[in-house]
């Protein structure tokens, strides 16, 4: 008998080529789940399944799946205007977006330049940093920096600023290679070292390399205290205050990729400002994308300042910024992401995180003291923990033990340390919506100690 679950599957794995995947594997062995409807913290497939979504669906649903305030927004503005062209025209939506998330910078980042998903962002900030010191007159500034095991995308543009193996090796003969210096990542730190000196160990290394080459460094790129994609790596803000501090000195432009750590997924509503920075001493380009939109619509923003915009503004069209696309400011996509903001001030989100994420950290506290465990750590609405283990598909199976316990989770295989030191490990990380009650903690907590029990005995 076909059930609706398996027509959809057999219809997706002829005629839809999936992000990132090795398709054979889904025609074989890998699960692929089909989902009919969704509602808060849980995905439903044709038969009734139920799926925890544990991280939150690649990281971009903060308020649960068919939030009612998002709805009621999204219903509204597709009856006034669902697009139109940013090039010449402008609509409400898009000036109050940009309004309110530059006062959320106080006002340092005034200017915001829109595409649709987070490498756009990359390129954007990118080539807007390299255009700007070609504006300036300094053409030689046109090389960047960026962290080791860093993530930033998977067009050409941010894939030279990315620095995992699989892309990169793939795709070398395509990249204009970025510089990469060490990762703050805390978990190499040395027997005895805690991770505000490896950081600080870490930021003499980047002050070296900008001393040798900041006349043609045009920008360093980071995650803001966790690198997601290297497997939740997390380091101390000290590194974020020496960075910005470096950049500064050396004349070299700050991009602060919060594609994933932006909107209250750390502790406060962007990363950056765990650093203890003053406002003026903000990053010189934000990119925010993933929860702008509450997990409902493609969005993305660059975030900049007076100082890079005038660079630009002239009578020359060649100085102006060439950069463009067909959805640009999106009505319906600024839409939802106004509802989202509207959803932190009425909720006092970032408040409620902080709680929240504290009762999370008590309830995982087994997971810690699981002896196949390694590395638990925490920053906001992120918990993770590593296991060891030689199975190189590992992370794989862990997936697939998952869903048997109706959870989502995607485990990272990543590598810690260098070369002969090199060693595999599988990231377990939680990364849910912000709505998850207490009830909702107990059930991923025992499950995945179920998972880890299964797979390690």
């Amino acid at each position: 008998m076909i059930t609706g679950n398996t027509s959809l599957l057999q219809r997706s794995l002829q005629a839809v080529w999936h992000p990132c995947t090795q398709m054979k594997l889904h025609a074989a062995q890998l699960p692929m789940i089909p989902v009919a409807r969704a509602e808060g913290m849980w995905l439903y497939d044709l038969d009734g399944k139920r799926y925890f979504d544990a991280i939150s669906s690649w990281w971009v649903n903060l308020f649960g799946h068919g939030h009612p305030g998002i709805n009621a927004a999204l219903k509204d503005q597709i009856d006034r205007l669902e697009h139109v062209m940013l090039a010449g025209f402008t609509h409400e939506p898009v000036v109050q977006l940009s309004e309110r998330l530059s006062a959320l910078t106080d006002h340092h980042l005034g200017h915001c330049f829109y595409a649709s998903d987070g490498a756009s962002a990359t390129e954007i900030a990118l080539k807007m940093s390299f255009h700007f010191w070609r504006n300036s007159g300094q053409q030689n500034k046109n090389t960047f920096v960026g962290l080791q095991n860093g993530y930033h995308g998977e067009t050409v543009g941010a894939l030279a600023v990315t620095d995992v193996a699989l892309f990169r090796d793939a795709y070398a003969p395509l990249l204009r290679q970025a510089a990469t210096v060490p990762s703050p990542d805390w978990r190499l730190t040395e027997a005895g070292e805690s991770a505000e000196a490896y950081a600080h160990r870490c930021a003499d290394v980047l002050e070296l390399y900008l001393q040798e080459h900041h006349a043609h460094t045009a920008a360093l790129i980071i995650e803001p205290l966790v690198q997601c994609a290297a497997g939740m790596a997390m380091h101390h803000p000290a590194y974020l205050r020496r960075v910005r501090a470096l950049c500064t000195q050396f004349d070299v432009h700050l991009i602060a990729d919060e594609i994933a750590v932006g909107f209250g997924r750390t502790g406060s509503m962007f990363a950056h400002e765990q650093a203890g920075i003053e406002p003026a001493e903000r990053p010189d380009f934000l990119c925010l994308s993933k929860g702008i939109s509450g997990g409902y619509l493609p969005l993305s923003v660059v975030m900049t300042t007076d100082t890079i915009y005038q660079a630009f503004y002239a009578d020359e069209v060649t100085r102006g910024f060439l950069h463009s696309h067909s959805y640009t400011g999106n009505p319906l996509a600024c839409r939802a992401a106004l509802a989202v903001l509207d959803l932190f001030e009425e909720n006092n989100v970032i408040a409620q995180n902080r709680a929240k994420a504290e009762v999370l950290r008590q309830k995982s506290l087994e997971l810690a003291q699981h002896p196949r465990v390694q590395n638990f750590r925490q920053q906001g609405m992120i918990l993770a923990f590593d296991i060891e283990h030689d199975d190189p598909v590992f992370s794989r199976r862990f997936y697939t033990a998952a869903l048997q316990q109706e959870l989502l989770l995607r485990p990272i295989a990543n590598q810690l340390g260098q070369d002969a030191k090199a060693r595999t490990v599988h990231t377990v990380y939680f990364m849910p919506p912000y709505v998850m009650n207490e009830d909702e903690m107990n059930l991923l907590v025992s499950r995945t100690l179920k998972v880890i029990e299964h797979l390690t005995r």
